[in-house]
């Protein structure tokens, strides 16, 4: 793609950059990682943390994604730097630098933001260049998927209202061009949504303590014992407007958006995906999607798998008092 104005890889000790990296970290992974599923997702809820804690789980989680079209729906970890809040953000790369080469960025998005009121999304290269969140899941793309192209949106500070009132934009827009080019949900058209479950501990979290069931043993099962409620109270089974609004409840302060009430990264990027995916299956199929959890697993907890003789590494501890969970979800 000579003379192609391409956004280059921000992270390359947690992640691959090479593709015998890949080769050498999925030979790691454990044999049930690496069995291919024989389903078609229509959505995901994928991690984003280091390979060494969740590779296992990317793996798994987007081996049932199989279309070529992947809307990516991402955390703005850092939207404070920019002032970002309660518009989409979107880059306007031609391609993005990727394991396996470059990734084409797919022509559908000039056509949604030709169709998307100008009010709800702006596009700002510098938040999507530092932003790891879609990075991570690009290379499982890529090594699944020949050719795949990708339509990359950050979910900054947002109150749930937009979210509702920008997702039926999103929604609409995406029907409508996939009604024009004949695109079928899962199998042209996939949504993966980024996210990492609770961060927990009260040391390496810039100053902040995120341990409010303390840091020990008893209080770490108190804490998988609330991600499970999260998970099964708004993330499986059939996909409805109470369940999404319930994560929101769980998730996000009441009376300021902006703050955490439990600490998942994804508390804007889970519910606005949910919500666009779950919209647009509706309108296609008149039904809603039903979730199913693949596994739950935390930098804690699982084994980690080696990286640092094939010149990786990892980018925060794992450990009591420091540590991070990992859901996948599938969406048929």
């Amino acid at each position: 793609m000579a003379d192609a104005y391409i956004r280059p890889l921000k992270d390359t000790i947690g992640f691959t950059q090479y593709p015998w990296q890949m080769d050498s970290l999925v030979s790691r992974m454990a044999k049930e990682d690496k069995i291919p599923s024989e389903d078609t997702y229509k959505m995901v809820i994928c991690p984003h943390d280091d390979y060494s804690y969740a590779g296992g789980l990317y793996n798994k989680t987007l081996s049932g994604v199989k279309a070529k079209t992947i809307v990516m729906i991402g955390v703005a970890h850092k939207a404070k730097m920019f002032n970002l809040e309660n518009k989409l953000v979107f880059d306007s790369f031609d391609a993005w630098k990727g394991t396996y080469g470059t990734i084409r960025i797919s022509p559908i998005r000039q056509k949604l933001l030709n169709i998307l009121p100008p009010e709800i999304y702006q596009v700002h290269d510098s938040m999507m260049q530092i932003e790891h969140s879609l990075e991570a899941i690009t290379p499982f793309l890529q090594k699944n998927i020949k050719d795949v192209e990708i339509i990359p949106i950050l979910v900054p500070y947002f109150s749930f209202e937009n979210m509702e009132a920008f997702s039926d934009e999103l929604t609409m827009a995406l029907r409508e061009i996939m009604l024009e080019e004949n695109l079928l949900l899962g199998k042209d058209l996939a949504i993966v949504i980024s996210n990492d479950a609770i961060h927990y501990g009260d040391s390496d979290w810039g100053g902040s303590n995120m341990a409010p069931f303390g840091i020990d043993s008893a209080g770490t099962a108190k804490v998988i014992q609330k991600e499970m409620e999260i998970i099964s109270n708004c993330l499986e089974g059939n996909l409805n407007a109470e369940k999404i609004k319930r994560f929101n409840q769980y998730t996000v302060e009441e009376a300021d958006f902006r703050e955490y009430k439990w600490t998942w990264c994804g508390r804007y990027a889970v519910p606005f995906g949910l919500m666009v995916g779950n919209k647009l299956n509706n309108l296609i199929e008149q039904e809603s999607l039903n979730g199913t959890c693949i596994d739950y697993r935390s930098s804690l907890h699982n084994l980690h798998i080696e990286v640092c003789d094939i010149g990786m590494g990892t980018t925060a501890p794992a450990n009591q008092r420091h540590w991070v969970g990992y859901v996948g979800m599938a969406y048929q």
